[in-house]
Formats: structure tokens, sequence, C-alpha cells
């Protein structure tokens, strides 16, 4: 029955909601031990609720379906957005967080989640979306980098290294959401 998809799955939630929180305890126990991680409070509630949208995001995509390509994509996806953000408002993408082209990277997920919405969350036009999301996050690279001064002795290749990173899921997410239209 649809409403039986739309209860909570026990396990699954359990390790969600449970990875979540040991992940956002990993800076608090690390600051008991060195001065390096020095989070404020605000920094706790930014990454709780970046922690709080992603697992309820995964929760509602994982109950659309019993497709488990379109969980994945769906999970890669919100995945590599949250590392963008991540990175994004810790240190900045390209060169630091307060260089104001970083916020094209925001503006390339915004490329996604309209997709998304236009595709009305089916798989074939997801995986549309995705691949749109990609190419915008290039090109947000491409002149972000291009309008940043190069510190000495770097280049912006260790920067393109982590943004190809970061943001590979992607690729995955639209290979998968193109799998599960087909089945």
């Amino acid at each position: 029955m649809a409403t039986d998809r739309l209860k909570p799955s026990g396990r699954g939630t359990l390790l969600l909601w449970g990875g979540a929180g040991a992940t956002l305890s990993v800076p608090f126990i690390a600051m008991r031990f060195t001065s390096e991680v020095d989070w404020s409070a605000e920094d706790f509630l930014v990454m709780g609720l970046m922690l709080g949208v992603v697992c309820t995001v995964v929760e509602l995509a994982a109950r659309l379906t019993d497709n488990l390509a379109y969980r994945l994509a769906a999970a890669a996806a919100i995945g590599a957005a949250f590392l963008i953000s991540w990175a994004n408002l810790a240190v900045g993408i390209v060169g630091n967080e307060g260089n104001p082209f970083n916020k094209l990277f925001f503006y390339a997920l915004l490329v996604g989640l309209g997709g998304a919405m236009v595709a009305r969350f089916r798989a074939r036009g997801m995986a549309v979306a995705m691949l749109a999301t990609t190419a915008a996050i290039a090109a947000a690279f491409v002149v972000a980098a291009s309008h940043t001064p190069v510190e000495a002795n770097v280049s912006h290749a260790r920067e393109l290294i982590a943004t190809t990173m970061i943001a590979s899921p992607l690729f995955l997410s639209a290979w998968l959401f193109r799998r599960a239209s087909r089945s």
C-alpha cells in the first residue's frame, strides 16, 4: 500500500539521524582535545540545520519510490549539495569564504532544484537536472577562478580537484536517475 511507504523505516531512520548526530558530535568532541577546532554556537546551529534538512529530504526521497536506483540517485544528489554548501560556507570553494564569486555555487545548486521541480521529480527529468547542475557548477568554478587572484605559489588546480570531487556525486546521481527511468 502507498501509505506503508510513508511510515518510518525504523533501522534506516535510526541510522540516518544517528549518523547526523554522530557527525555533529565530532567537532564538539574535537574541541575538547585541540584548539584548532573552534566552533561557535552559530556553527553548531548551522551544521545542525543543514544535517536536519539533509536527513529530512533523504527520508522523503526514499519514501517516494521503492526503486533502489532512484533512492541512491537522490541520496547522491543530496549528498553533493550538502558537500558543496558545507565547503562553501566553511572555507569557500575558490579563494576563501569571503570571495563573493563563491555565491555562484549556491546558484548552481538552484539549477538542480529548479530542474527537479520542472521534472516533477521524475527519474528521466532528474537525470537531466543533475547534469545541468554539474554544468552550472563547472561554469561557477570557471567564473569564480577567473575573477579570483591566485595566491603565491598556489594555483587553482587544488580548488578544481576539490570542486570535481565534491560535485562528482552529481554525475553518479544522473546515471542512477537514468537507470531508474528505465525500470
